[in-house]
């Protein structure tokens, strides 16, 4: 497996009511730096000005970032300056939203390829629902729910491995859905996230009772463990666990 660098991936909570900000204090802290530049990428929920208002709230007013948005749908950057937004970014933010539709536009303006490259530059990538099954292989997204109310799995950037579910406890269908799937799941309820860092990973918190779990199917069975260390673990530990049961 390829080395993991910066990557927090959020399970959800609503950043407007500041329930991650415990999570949102950390990442800024993974920064080490002084007024890190955040950029916001709010390419899921079409942009609106007020979603990024509420992050230069959070992220810029309360914990004195330097924040800028880039937008793609309602904006029409150069490629160039797309790049240089992204490559500039000490941490990177992508907001909640419509993932499938996200992808299909990140595409068309090369935005995968670019935060690669940030990231193997050791930009910080993170984010909440879209902007957490993003970092994935795949992710269970509501983006296109059918008439039963059960979710669909999208194609992320490939940066994890692994399917990721966020909002996993607002997803009851999700254990049942995994017992037909051969690919192992991370899933994140709200106001939890899992961080990677240098090929270690641990769970930060900003409600003590929210958690993750991997869940892997061995014969049609569904096998859930929680996630809880507080402390770096190896990220081997996880995948290759999650691996062995599920492939």
């Amino acid at each position: 497996m390829k080395t993991v660098k910066n990557v927090v991936a959020i399970g959800g909570g609503e950043l407007s009511l500041n329930e991650t900000l415990a999570i949102d204090k950390f990442i800024v802290e993974l920064a080490n730096k002084k007024n890190p530049q955040a950029l916001f990428i709010p390419t899921a929920s079409g942009e609106p000005d007020g979603y990024f208002e509420t992050f230069n709230q959070v992220y810029g007013t309360k914990l004195c970032c330097s924040t800028d948005v880039l937008k793609i749908i309602t904006e029409a950057p150069t490629d160039a300056g797309i790049r240089e937004k992204i490559l500039s970014a000490d941490i990177v933010y992508v907001g909640g939203g419509n993932t499938v539709k996200m992808m299909e536009a990140w595409q068309n303006r090369n935005i995968g390829v670019y935060l690669k490259e940030a990231y193997n530059r050791g930009t910080i990538l993170t984010g909440m629902s879209a902007g957490s099954i993003c970092w994935f292989e795949y992710g269970y997204s509501d983006s296109f729910m059918d008439e039963t109310g059960i979710c669909g799995v999208v194609k992320g950037l490939g940066i994890l491995p692994n399917l990721n579910c966020p909002h996993y406890n607002e997803r009851p269908e999700f254990d049942k859905f995994m017992t037909s799937q051969k690919i192992p799941a991370l899933a994140i309820e709200n106001n939890c996230a899992v961080v990677f860092q240098n090929d270690n990973y641990k769970v930060i918190k900003s409600v003590d009772s929210a958690n993750a779990y991997l869940i892997v199917t061995d014969n049609g069975v569904v096998k859930k463990n929680v996630i809880n260390n507080a402390v770096f673990m190896p990220i081997k530990g996880l995948f290759r666990t999650a691996y062995a049961c599920g492939r």
